[in-house]
């Protein structure tokens, strides 16, 4: 940011250098703190009330513990006079001191390398209110400080008389310093010009109308944190550690902070539910997320909305732990010798937006067996249920044939209706109704004054095979099991899988617990083969695609749906169109994720004699 003497667009002029940032952001903390360590003015002029100076100066030596400042909302008013202390409370305004603000940082490391620190802000009570738009800051992490200050003041900035009066007041505090020593004037970029021009011509007194005495400090719950901080307490613990090492300059890049904040709570995800998070829903968490942070006008994704995303592809405890754990901050604890107040969001920021977590954990009092009901029943001695695993022959647990039939039909009633949607023509109406008026479209362009309506083909075929790939298995041979079952009656197709291992969780005598990792079904039954031996589906890579190969080989149908995380191989839909098959492809993404949580698992019993007692162990 240094320029040439001659340079009018240079930010030094004389002894002062002037350090435009974008107020509690990190990146400019980060260039705040560098640029002081390297020039070491003499003075440090900062944008900050000069009432606030001693309750700032209080809350800046208690960093990295965070405090907040208080003050009435009517200056000119002093303290309100009420017994009542919530009514205290709220007549009050709060400015948290964070160490993510680069206002704070400039104090802090002002007062590290013995500089004199002047506050050249007029009062609290007289500040107008100036456009607070930036873009996004992680830019200056690609771009540089320079680059991002330059291109933002090429965009004219609106002025009006009130701003102008505030930059004059300030410009009569940098005034009244020493002339001759060096100077770094931390200010706004919105304030930027209005300061320079100001500083053109001397200044007028500015009179004060707030006591410093009605600036308290307190020290913030450390449960509200995340609502009050404008960077995320995660995100702060990382730049205290960036400070005590600045080696370490990937804690503070942002995008990376958001990988580890989502990684670290799925860890306590699968630790608090014993669920665990698939890729395609890492995958859908990248795009949310990336899609969330465009509407904002931002490059990478706040916490509002990565907690957005996390209950929306996961469930709503993720996002609990989403939340929870960004609002993380080690340093904050509750201080014996202050105030301590839990603040609101909506005391500190205007506009503030909200989001319901319905935490869904265990009740002990749903837990409770009414009396009289028997308990689980448990293994006598270590291993005898394993031993009564025979393996002459299998079956299923009838109550999950039911769900995931009933399932299967709904996958292939979507698919069916996803064709049609294809096939769906919309036109002016001239001569014909055909199928009928379009509503959406005719009062879309009802300022044409144009009736539309629809033409439904009909797509020739039914579905005859549904493949569902839930995970497939390419990083680790974890699914082992490979089985294939005929249906029992008209009703129930055959069914191609491959799982976990049944034996390796035993919950009951002959009773195996394992994990699907992709199936097969199709109807009619009674006509499947053992697909995972047969040398017609030498030609696949992956037990995926053993069973895509089956389904176009058995279905008696023209259409198969696929379901999974990505479409086939394009050598696949070559070899359905010999078949005069066609490949339907729903990304698995777009179905529920409670539906095939329960989906996934399925019970193994090594005989129809089984089933009677089967209910007695499956839960």
């Amino acid at each position: 940011m240094i320029g040439t003497p001659d340079d009018p667009a240079s930010l030094r002029r004389g002894p002062w250098r002037y350090f435009p940032v974008v107020p509690g952001r990190m990146e400019f903390a980060i260039a705040v703190r560098l640029a002081l360590l390297e020039e070491r003015p003499k003075v440090v002029a900062i944008e900050l009330p000069s009432e606030c100076g001693p309750a700032l100066i209080r809350a800046v030596e208690r960093l990295p513990q965070m405090s907040a400042l208080m003050y009435p909302q009517n200056p000119e008013s002093g303290l309100p006079e009420s017994d009542d202390e919530d009514a205290v409370t709220y007549s009050m305004l709060y400015v948290p001191v964070e160490p993510c603000d680069p206002f704070i940082e400039a104090v802090r490391t002002a007062r590290e390398i013995g500089a004199q620190v002047v506050f050249i802000e007029p009062s609290l009570g007289d500040r107008p209110h100036v456009a607070g738009a930036y873009p996004d800051t992680y830019a200056v992490r690609r771009l540089g400080v320079q680059a991002y200050c330059d291109a933002y003041r090429l965009q004219a900035q609106p002025r009006n008389p009130d701003l102008d009066r505030h930059a004059a007041a300030m410009a009569w505090r940098l005034q009244g310093a020493d002339p001759f020593a060096s100077t770094l004037v931390v200010l706004s970029l919105n304030m930027l010009h209005p300061v320079l021009d100001a500083m053109q011509l001397p200044q007028d007194e500015t009179r004060y109308k707030l006591s410093a005495s009605l600036v308290q400090v307190v020290n913030p719950d450390p449960e509200c944190l995340a609502e009050i901080c404008s960077e995320t307490p995660y995100l702060q613990c990382r730049y205290e550690q960036w400070r005590i090492d600045p080696a370490e300059d990937i804690l503070t890049d942002r995008q990376r902070a958001n990988l580890d904040l989502l990684r670290e709570a799925e860890a306590l995800y699968n630790k608090n539910t014993g669920d665990t998070i698939s890729h395609w829903q890492r995958r859908l968490l990248a795009r949310y997320t990336r899609n969330l942070a465009r509407i904002q006008g931002d490059l990478v994704a706040g916490l509002f909305d990565l907690t957005v995303a996390a209950r929306g592809i996961v469930d709503d405890n993720f996002g609990w732990e989403v939340w929870e754990l960004a609002n993380r901050y080690p340093h904050q604890q509750i201080a014996p010798d202050m105030q301590t107040v839990k603040i609101s969001g909506d005391w500190v920021w205007m506009d503030t937006r909200r989001i319901r977590l319905r935490r869904r954990l265990p009740r002990p009092k749903q837990r409770r067996m009414p009396p009289g009901l028997k308990a689980r029943k448990k293994e006598k001695t270590k291993g005898e249920w394993k031993h009564e695993l025979d393996g002459d022959s299998i079956c299923s647990y009838p109550p999950e044939d039911i769900h995931i039939e009933n399932y299967g039909r709904f996958l292939k009633q979507k698919a069916h209706s996803l064709l049609s949607e294809e096939r769906l023509r919309v036109q002016p109406f001239t001569t014909s109704l055909l199928d009928g008026i379009d509503l959406r479209e005719t009062l879309r362009n009802w300022y044409q004054g144009k009736i539309f309506v629809r033409e439904a083909n009909k797509i020739a075929g039914a579905v005859g095979a549904l493949v569902v790939i839930f995970d497939d298995d390419d990083r680790e041979d974890r699914y082992t099991y490979l089985a294939t079952w005929q249906g029992e009656h008209q009703n129930e197709s055959d069914m191609a899988f491959y799982a976990t291992d049944p034996s390796a969780h035993v919950v009951g005598p002959g009773i195996g617990r394992a994990e699907y990792g992709g199936f097969l079904m199709t109807l009619p039954p009674r006509r499947m083969s053992y697909v995972w031996s047969d040398p017609d589906y030498a030609f696949a890579e992956t037990k995926p695609e053993t069973l895509l190969m089956a389904a176009l080989d058995y279905s008696v149908e023209k259409h198969i749906v696929y379901v999974a995380k990505k479409p086939p191989r394009s050598v696949f839909r070559s070899m359905a169109a010999r078949l005069n098959r066609s490949i339907i492809y729903l990304p698995i993404g777009a179905l529920s994720s409670e539906k095939l949580k329960k989906l996934r698992v399925v019970h193994i019993l090594d005989s129809h004699a089984r089933r009677g007692e089967a209910k007695d162990f499956i839960w």
